[in-house]
């Protein structure tokens, strides 16, 4: 951890996850294995975030979502609820990703509400 960030609540850290540059992770968050959140990102609720995942920029994953694998969120993108964004999947821009989604494989999702 490092540049002012916050972890707090029962939220935790580990593997060789990364939690840098104001970034927050709160609540029951959990963030692990090899996954980085960084640039005012946030994590929080009972969200997951692991595997080579990256969440960044002012991106919010919140809820029960989890992102995983090599999967990227960033922007001003939002992950919340039961969703779920993995493989190599992009989440960027002002786009939203909630409810029940399932995004995965190559796709690459800069605006719109998926659920």
């Amino acid at each position: 951890m490092s540049g002012s960030t916050q972890v707090s609540g029962d939220a935790n850290i580990y593997g060789r996850a990364k939690v840098l540059n104001y970034a927050k992770v709160t609540d029951q968050a959990k963030v692990f294995d090899r996954a980085v959140v960084y640039n005012t990102a946030k994590v929080s609720d009972n969200a997951r975030v692991y595997g080579n995942a990256r969440v960044s920029s002012a991106a919010q994953v919140y809820g029960n979502a989890r992102v995983y694998g090599n999967a990227k969120v960033y922007g001003n993108a939002k992950v919340y609820g039961n969703a779920k964004v993995y493989g190599n999947a992009k989440i960027s821009g002002n786009a939203v990703v909630h409810g029940t989604a399932e995004i995965s494989g190559n796709m690459e999702i800069t605006t719109g509400v998926w659920r």
